[in-house]
């Protein structure tokens, strides 16, 4: 079965876990599945890319891997012994989140990866274990590595998540080309507290772009000694802001891999978390609807 992956090189290929997600906000509680594997390979569907996600989950969830199958996204899924379940609790300001894992799923290994090929792999770790140095390092040789750096970030103690430092930051970060972190990842990341102090200390260890999200605020791209500053594109209403990180990541690369500049990248992934955020579940919108919005707000 996984000879069917072997005919194409791909544009992007996600690896990370599907996730069995409970959402709780103050007007309702949502279950779903959820994880960057989902959020992103929902966003970068109906784009002109030609994408495989690479995931791992329990029997049980297998449903969430047809779910994804039925919208024509390419799956190749490896068995676990259980799924990630996670729970997260949004104030009024969706902006604010608290975490909780109730379930953890079993790692990653290049053998699922051995024959898949890819222009970008973009990685997306929910905990620590996921993915380990030897694995960065062993698939970058395939291709460029984007990274969604929270997993890295994530200590659990008593299934409560807080915001932690990565050990093995500094052998790591030299095989990223794109590295994604909203604003307080950074600062638990670098140690220091403002962006531009961060996003130097991350290029310094070898990250080649650094893309720093700060919720409704907009975000900031950091590559070659220049600071690119992307303005947040507002809905009229918010109705779920989960997922916007892994949708913005989804538009970024999607427009990178087209040879778009950073800026111009920026500001399309802006306007896709943006729009996403009017909906709840992934983004499952198209370039055009995103252009449009992106004309509305200007």
């Amino acid at each position: 079965m996984q000879n069917r992956y072997l005919a194409a090189m791909y544009d992007i290929c996600c690896v990370g876990h599907i996730t069995s997600d409970k959402i709780v906000n103050t007007k309702t509680t949502l279950h779903m599945p959820g994880g960057t594997a989902l959020y992103f390979s929902c966003a970068v569907n109906k784009l002109d890319v030609n994408y495989l996600l690479v995931t791992a989950l329990a029997a049980a969830e297998m449903e969430y891997v047809t779910y994804l199958r039925d919208k024509g996204i390419k799956v190749k899924v490896q068995p676990s012994t259980h799924t990630v379940i996670f729970e997260n609790i949004y104030a009024e300001n969706q902006d604010e989140r608290t975490q909780n894992v109730l379930q953890i799923a079993d790692s990653f290994t290049m053998e699922q990866l051995l024959d898949v090929e890819a222009k970008v792999f973009h990685l997306g770790p929910l905990l620590a274990d996921d993915f380990d140095t030897d694995f960065i390092k062993t698939l970058s040789a395939k291709g460029s590595i984007a990274l969604d750096v929270q997993g890295y970030l994530r200590r659990v103690v008593k299934q409560k998540v807080y915001l932690t430092d990565w050990p093995d930051k500094k052998a790591a970060l030299q095989y990223i080309d794109v590295l994604k972190a909203d604003v307080a990842e950074l600062a638990a990341l670098s140690g220091h507290k403002t962006v531009v102090e961060g996003v130097k200390f991350l290029s310094d260890l070898g990250v080649k772009e650094a893309v720093i999200t700060n919720g409704s605020q907009g975000s900031a791209i950091y590559a070659d000694g220049v600071l690119y500053e992307i303005p947040a594109y507002h809905p009229e209403m918010v109705v779920d802001a989960t997922g916007c990180g892994d949708t913005y990541m989804a538009g970024y690369l999607y427009k990178r891999i087209k040879n778009a500049g950073i800026h111009q990248a920026g500001e399309f992934a802006a306007a896709m978390a943006g729009l996403k955020t009017m909906s709840p579940g992934p983004f499952v919108g198209t370039e055009d609807e995103v252009l449009k919005f992106m004309a509305d707000r200007f």
